[in-house]
């Protein structure tokens, strides 16, 4: 693998905060919730003990045609819309057969799901079982399949160089900005369009989490339901949303005029080996991929000044984090975990805080991670609370573990 600098050009996203990566910064810095009661007649038809979530803040019909988002799961509407957001930031138009700004076969697309299209899925069942075959829609495969985010964006915007949909669980959105600093580092690809997306907020996926007792039945506190690193916190709040940044070839994009956010310097991809869902008890794959995406940026522990933290919220997996990146980093970087606010985008999270990193960079600033009123004494972390810190950084690593196993560490400096 050849050793080219990758640097961020364009960032999109539609989270529980806002409609956009503005909005959503914005939000983290001034300490709003994302999370509020689930506004859907299921709620109280299943009589669920979990009543509360992290819905997009805009819904993605607003921005979608009509006619083309029936076409469309919402994991896919999502994707599409971040993804084009990015785009326009990073000074790109939209591409037509006649005119392009990136070569279609130098173009790729990587961008991670956890689940896919289950609200597809579980509507057309509905349909089959209640009407029969011919209300099936012939587009229920193209609209459940984990790949259609990230196909559906490709097609968007002419990406020809492949188009990669990992699923890795919780870790997903960050595994596809890896996966897209390979294709980059190969030759394969001069840009790819890279993140995840997420939108599985149904009565079986909120059933299912809430019989495993990993989720947070806060009801009637909504917007202090997911307290990451808190003595108080009793399990993580589901969400739905999408992050996309536009990796490039540093000498395009200077060559270009493009305005850098900051580099991805290197990553670290592991597994567990371990459980289908906790954490090795010693954190070793999560250590490992902090010191392997440290070792492929050529820094040093003591270079990375700041750690966005998976911290879900859950009793054993905040401590267990905490204590791994002691031992991967020591205690010196500022750590911060925006599922406080934003609660749990699965798939979309690792690329949504993969931004919220990269901000922090070129902004010089950490948001506060919300409703840590009582720091847990095991977490023996510098843990950003109450007010966002100013702080100059040159490099922070943001964390993403899923069930499974799957640990993905991205490693960002300053342009």
């Amino acid at each position: 693998m050849s050793n080219i600098d990758v640097v961020i050009t364009g960032l999109g996203a539609t989270t529980p905060l806002g409609g956009d990566v503005a909005s959503t910064w914005d939000g983290l810095l001034a300490g709003r919730s994302g999370i509020r009661r689930i506004e859907a007649d299921w709620v109280d038809k299943y009589d669920l003990p979990v009543k509360i979530g992290a819905s997009l803040a805009e819904d993605p019909t607003e921005k979608i045609p009509r006619v083309q988002a029936r076409r469309l799961d919402r994991c896919e509407q999502i994707a599409i819309i971040a993804a084009r957001q990015a785009w326009a930031d990073a000074g790109f138009e939209q591409p037509t057969d006649e005119h392009h700004d990136v070569e279609p076969e130098r173009l790729g697309v990587s961008i991670g799901t956890g689940i896919g299209g289950p609200l597809t899925l579980l509507a057309q069942d509905d349909l089959l079982e209640e009407h029969g075959i011919r209300k099936v829609s012939p587009l229920t495969v193209p609209m459940l399949m984990p790949n259609g985010p990230a196909a559906h964006v490709g097609i968007d915007l002419l990406a020809r160089a492949g188009v990669h949909s990992p699923a890795s669980a919780c870790a997903s959105g960050a595994e596809g900005i890896a996966n897209a600093y390979q294709m980059i580092q190969n030759g394969r690809a001069d840009v790819v369009v890279a993140g995840g997306a997420e939108a599985c907020i149904h009565p079986i996926t909120i059933a299912g989490f809430a019989q495993a007792r990993t989720v947070s039945q806060r009801n009637d506190d909504p917007a202090h339901a997911s307290r990451p690193f808190d003595t108080d916190r009793d399990g993580f709040v589901l969400g739905e949303g999408a992050g996309v940044m536009i990796l490039e070839r540093a000498d395009r994009a200077k060559a270009r005029g493009a305005r850098i956010y900051g580099r991805l310097a290197g990553y670290g991809i592991t597994s567990d080996a371990h459980h289908i869902t906790g954490n090795h008890p010693e954190g070793i794959g999560q250590i490992a991929a902090m010191r392997n995406a440290i070792e492929m940026a050529g820094l040093t522990a003591e270079d990375v000044g700041h750690v966005n933290a998976h911290a879900t919220s859950t009793v054993v997996g905040d401590v267990g984090e905490a204590n791994a990146i002691r031992r991967a980093l020591g205690s010196h970087p500022v750590v911060t975990a925006p599922k406080g606010a934003l609660g749990h985008l699965v798939g979309g999270a690792g690329a949504v805080e993969g931004i919220a990193t990269l901000l922090a960079i070129y902004n010089g600033v950490v948001p506060a991670t919300l409703n840590l009123e009582n720091q847990d004494p095991k977490v023996e972390l510098d843990v950003v609370s109450g007010e966002p810190r100013k702080i100059d950084l040159t490099a922070a690593i943001s964390n993403s573990f899923g069930f499974g196993g799957h640990n993905t560490a991205l490693l960002f400096t300053a342009a």
